[in-house]
């Protein structure tokens, strides 16, 4: 016999199902391609090549990051095309170059909205870098008949728009006059030259605050055997001042820059070790942050800046502002607080080495420190390879230290630490990074245009499971990001035609390098700090560095205040301010190529998983506010039928 109380328990189950079945049967949301709160390995994306990716690009101009790959036999490329439906890369256009490849610079080099290739590849001498040109055709691939260039000398040349028209320029040292100098335009440079080292770690990025790209220089001192640095300041049609000189730690590697300490200027990160061995590897290294010392944003928004005629801060709306006082201190003295040195081995335990060499490459690679936020707080966080054991049971694991406030277990929280920040170890949620164990190169990259940094592993291929790994970062974050990519003005009205065939196209894989980003942002105490990026800053020794700019927002309750935007174009006004930018969003800016056109903008919101919920609920809250209406008007109709007909009894009953 049933009691009441279980029938009633039976009956609501049965409920309960049959709501909940048929919701799920017609549940309006795909599952999620990835599970978990971890970075997860997402294997090849459909890249075979068993030899490596050389660059990052968009080739097709679709706001998709896609892929360069170099073959095995080091002459044959081809280019991924990122497929959003699929969600793999496809191999497009494949062709092969006639000599050895040592490096190849995507970029707009003819200025039709187009991404060019610039081979770099073995001359006939030894000491020299051939210098082809694959231009880009209309349909899709690229001329198989290529414009050759002036031979470069080994230290490679790196894009650069030297005369201020938005074109892409080369400055290297060519074979015949050993000095600073580019190969396509005469700039003036106003200082004593030098002999680039080879490898170096020169970089376009603006170093004085001013938004406009400068000149950094890695530096041979023969007499010495020693490297130092040179910043040759960009005064525009005045030509490079050389502003800033200085001698490198002995044992420095390759130079990376980005705002670690987030107060609006670039620093920069290195790392020095004691020896590097025959296989690549570093020993006794230290991860080094030369602080840029400039002028720091004003704490009130009021706040002119300016003490007794003299200018001590930056206010908000003036971050554009040079700072012509601005150095880096690398002496490794106690009292230098520009300086932090942090032994390697203090963020990794167990007594680790460094990768700082890839030897696997003809001539061996240089293995920088990368720098991304991965967590979208804002600072920028360190993605290296760290070396353990040896022998046959050497292993080569990427790991990852994020950027953390100050507290017990955070290294570089010493008497130099800047921000009150130091770096750990992540160590949850990272177990696709460490099963790999022959890592020889790694890089950041946004896969599929989705808000966060991804990982790319390229691997010698001994552990048997293929030569490229791209790891998903599948982390659920608070924060908020932005995107911003500036074009080189082609085709100023943002969509450009066909010569031949008259079909449109937007020109957004230009890869353009120098552009600079700075910005204001509010977080949820109030608190008001500033940021500096920049875009594409390095290109040479597979530098795979995107041609779009990246860069968290943190915890924030608001629109971006204040983002400046700064081009290579030497105007009066090189750079624009834009307020008021939403974040999550992706930001394109077209620079005026003529002095009489405008500034053009984009905006282009990220469509994340939110938004089905968002319109599933804004459909629902309409529905109930329809209803409620329709409830009320059927409520006044019949009282107002009531008040009709006892008016209408009223009146009867008066003739009477």
């Amino acid at each position: 016999m049933w009691h009441a109380k279980n029938w009633l328990s039976y009956t609501s189950l049965i409920l309960l199902l049959g709501l909940v079945l048929p919701t799920y049967a017609i549940w309006p949301f795909t599952p999620k391609r990835f599970a978990g709160n971890a970075f997860l390995g997402a294997g090849s994306m459909g890249v075979d090549d068993d030899g490596n990716i050389i660059a990052f690009g968009d080739f097709n101009g679709d706001q998709f990051l896609d892929l360069l790959g170099l073959a095995s036999d080091r002459q044959t490329l081809s280019v991924y095309l990122w497929d959003h439906e699929e969600y793999t890369f496809r191999k497009s256009a494949v062709f092969r170059h006639p000599q050895r490849v040592y490096n190849v610079i995507p970029g707009d080099f003819t200025q039709d909205g187009r991404l060019d290739l610039l081979v770099l590849s073995q001359a006939a001498s030894a000491s020299q870098l051939a210098v082809h040109l694959y231009r880009a055709q209309s349909g899709g691939g690229f001329e198989l008949h290529p414009v050759s260039g002036p031979p470069s000398v080994m230290a490679q040349p790196i894009p650069m728009d030297m005369n201020g028209d938005l074109k892409i320029d080369l400055i290297g040292a060519s074979q015949a006059a050993r000095q600073a100098r580019s190969s396509s335009v005469d700039p003036k440079f106003n200082g004593a030259q030098c002999t680039l080292s080879n490898p170096h770690s020169n970089a376009a990025v603006d170093l004085n605050g001013d938004c406009l790209a400068d000149i950094f220089l890695v530096c041979d001192d023969p007499s010495t055997a020693s490297k130092y640095f040179q910043i040759w300041v960009n005064n525009k049609d005045d030509g490079f001042v050389l502003a800033s000189h200085g001698r490198l730690p002995k044992g420095t590697q390759s130079i990376s820059f980005a705002d670690v300490d987030r107060d609006g200027t670039i620093d920069m990160v290195f790392a020095t070790c004691s020896s590097v061995s025959n296989s690549g590897v570093g020993s006794n290294c230290y991860i080094n942050i030369a602080y840029n010392e400039q002028l720091p944003l004003c704490g009130a928004t009021a706040d002119s800046g300016l003490r007794n005629g003299k200018r001590v801060c930056r206010p908000p709306e003036q971050l554009c502002t040079a700072d012509p006082d601005f150095h880096f201190d690398l002496s490794d003295s106690s009292d230098n607080d520009a300086l932090l040195r942090i032994p390697l081995s203090d963020i990794f335990p167990s007594n680790p080495s460094l990768l700082v060499m890839d030897v696997t490459q003809s001539p061996p690679l240089p293995v920088p420190l990368k720098l991304g936020d991965a967590n979208q707080d804002g600072f920028p966080d360190i993605l290296a390879i760290i070396v353990t054991g040896s022998g046959s049971q050497t292993s080569y694991t990427p790991q990852l230290a994020t950027s953390e406030p100050c507290g017990s277990g955070v290294a570089g929280c010493g008497s130099r630490a800047r921000g009150h920040r130091g770096w750990s170890l992540v160590k949850k949620g990272i177990d696709s990074l460490k099963r790999i164990h022959d890592a020889r190169s790694v890089a950041f990259f946004d896969m599929d245009e989705d808000g966060s940094l991804d990982i790319m592993i390229q691997r010698t291929g001994a552990q048997g499971e293929g030569h490229i790994l791209f790891v998903q970062n599948n982390f659920y974050y608070d924060a908020f990001f932005l995107k911003a990519i500036v074009l080189n003005g082609a085709c100023g009205s943002s969509v450009c035609r066909d010569a031949n065939t008259s079909a449109q196209y937007h020109p957004y894989g230009v890869s353009y390098s120098g552009a600079t980003y700075k910005y204001t942002v509010l977080d949820t105490s109030g608190r008001r700090s500033a940021a500096a990026v920049g875009q594409l800053p390095q290109t040479a020794y597979h530098a795979l560095l995107t041609p779009y700019s990246y860069f968290g927002l943190g915890r924030t309750n608001n629109y971006i205040e204040n983002l400046f935007v700064g081009s290579t174009k030497h105007s009066k006004q090189h750079y624009i301010n834009m307020e008021g930018v939403i974040p999550n969003s992706k930001v394109v800016i077209i620079p005026p190529l003529g002095q009489d056109e405008t500034w053009r903008r984009e905006l282009y919101l990220r469509p994340g998983e939110w938004i089905p919920w968002v319109t599933l609920t804004v459909i629902a809250t309409l529905g109930i506010l329809a209803a409620i209406v329709i409830v009320l008007h059927l409520n006044e109709k019949r009282e107002d039928e009531l008040e009709r007909r006892r008016a209408s009894h009223h009146i009867n009953f008066d003739a009477l």
